[in-house]
């Protein structure tokens, strides 16, 4: 099953070629396979250099490493590469020097291919010939398609995507694809499980829907645990991870309640702030604690009710509200941020078509020799024209383009409503957790109590008996 990764190489290119061409891992350089380049990994990055120096405008990036990985056993170290160069066919479709390379000292075995970032048959960099426009038109989407593809064609397994399928923003997918935990990604793939499921039974048989594993045990201390697909995979030996280390609105219950939360069957809404009244009657909660000479859990139980308005015995109800609220923000935070990186691509191509405009319009002023004239000495700003131009218009195909000043302003205008946005998310999420620790230390001095009134009982049956 192939797993497939893309990242920009910046400033280590050498070192990165010598390490992916390291003789203990590729059978002392057996599979080793080189397109317009030497396998010598030094005089790789110098044939790379050399069609850079050759290349149109500036760009950081000295070339692109992508990874594709298999399961164990799934696949030999030949077949391999013969997976990785028919995929770098398909990808780089013989514009682009590479260097690719099986790796066999996992137990999975797995190829690396480090490619120049500038084309070398129009001189143009990766990013402008396959990295831009709508989300499905990136590389990196390019990249699992046709690694699908081929995988396919090999009678090899592929993952099936549900980030893909689900309403979900690239910005979200791309996030848990690059860095974050196996625990931030199951934490959030179980939050868009309790989104779609009508109650708790239905959240457990959705659970496989989208790639996650589930243990539900209701007659045990611990009764949920949960792992992704995905992980169990990658680790044969990884371990179901509990409900409660993912957190408490992972818990049996508080799942129960989120579903009903977003089914609208809580009414329940906690106010950010409330102004503490002087002479007002004491909470039952609060006096009941007090009467049971429990001080410190009436203090928490009085800090609650005054930061955040709720009741001590509505705080479950409050605290899933306010998580609903804030996953709601972040939601529309990522949404937010994936139309501002979209509006800024197309600025950047807006700002170069209005620089080379001037050629074009130039040219329709003359004619004849003159015309001929221009075109000569221009050829490569007139090509560079007519290509940036095709750009625009596919990016606004009826014709209305936008002029560079009013897109600078509504990307302006969209951070600083996302700016706004976050800091209400940050408060959200705030309340949403502190109202979560509230409520736990609250259960674990009643779990307490309760303990402490058995053995008290206990104690007296025993003397009873005696």
């Amino acid at each position: 099953m192939a797993i497939t990764k893309l990242f920009a190489i910046k400033t280590t290119e050498v070192k990165a070629l010598a390490y992916i061409a390291n003789p203990e891992k590729t059978d002392g350089g057996r599979l080793i396979f080189t397109y317009g380049c030497s396998s010598d990994p030094a005089q790789a990055s110098r044939d790379f250099e050399a069609v850079r120096a050759g290349g149109m405008g500036l760009n950081t990036v000295l070339s692109q490493h992508f990874i594709q990985s298999f399961k164990p056993g799934e696949i030999t170290p030949e077949r391999a590469l013969e997976v990785g160069k028919e995929l770098c066919e398909k990808f780089l479709k013989g514009e682009y020097q590479y260097f690719l390379a099986i790796h066999t000292d996992t137990d999975h075995t797995h190829l690396h291919v480090i490619f120049n970032n500038v084309n070398r048959k129009n001189g143009r960099t990766f990013e402008t010939n396959m990295n831009q426009g709508k989300v499905k038109e990136r590389a990196w989407k390019k990249l699992i398609d046709l690694s699908d593809e081929v995988c396919k064609r090999h009678h090899l397994d592929v993952i099936e995507h549900p980030e893909r399928t689900k309403v979900k923003s690239h910005w979200e997918w791309d996030m848990n694809r690059q860095g974050l935990s196996w625990k931030a990604k199951l934490k959030y793939t179980i939050d868009q499980v309790v989104k779609a499921s009508e109650d708790f039974d239905d959240f457990i048989r959705k659970c496989a829907e989208y790639g996650v594993l589930v243990e539900y045990n209701p007659g045990h201390k611990i009764d949920l645990k949960f792992m992704l697909e995905e992980q169990k995979e990658h680790n044969p030996r990884a371990k179901m991870t509990r409900a409660r280390t993912l957190g408490w609105y992972y818990e049996t219950r508080q799942i129960k309640d989120r579903i009903a939360q977003y089914h609208g069957v809580m009414i329940y809404t906690p106010r950010t702030k409330v102004r503490v009244i002087t002479k007002k009657p004491p909470n039952k909660f609060v006096q009941d604690a007090i009467d049971r000479g429990n001080m410190k859990l009436a203090s928490i139980a009085k800090n609650v009710i005054a930061e955040y308005g709720a009741p001590p015995d509505q705080i479950r109800q409050a605290a899933i509200s306010e998580y609903a609220h804030s996953r709601g923000l972040l939601s529309e935070l990522n949404t937010m941020k994936t139309e501002i990186e979209d509006l800024q691509v197309k600025l950047k191509v807006l700002r170069k078509y209005r620089k080379l405009k001037v050629y074009g319009e130039e040219l329709k002023t003359l004619s004849g020799s003159a015309a001929k004239k221009y075109r000569k000495e221009h050829s490569a700003e007139l090509t560079e024209y007519g290509q940036i131009r095709t750009q625009v218009l596919e990016f606004y195909p009826s014709g209305h383009i936008p002029t560079v000043e009013s897109l600078d302003k509504k990307i302006n205008a969209l951070i600083q409503e996302r700016s706004l946005k976050d800091q209400q998310f940050r408060e959200a999420d705030k309340r949403a957790r502190d109202l979560a620790d509230a409520q736990r230390t609250i259960e674990e001095f009643l779990r307490q109590e309760r303990n402490e009134q058995q053995q008290d009982r206990k104690r007296k049956k025993n003397g009873d008996l005696e």
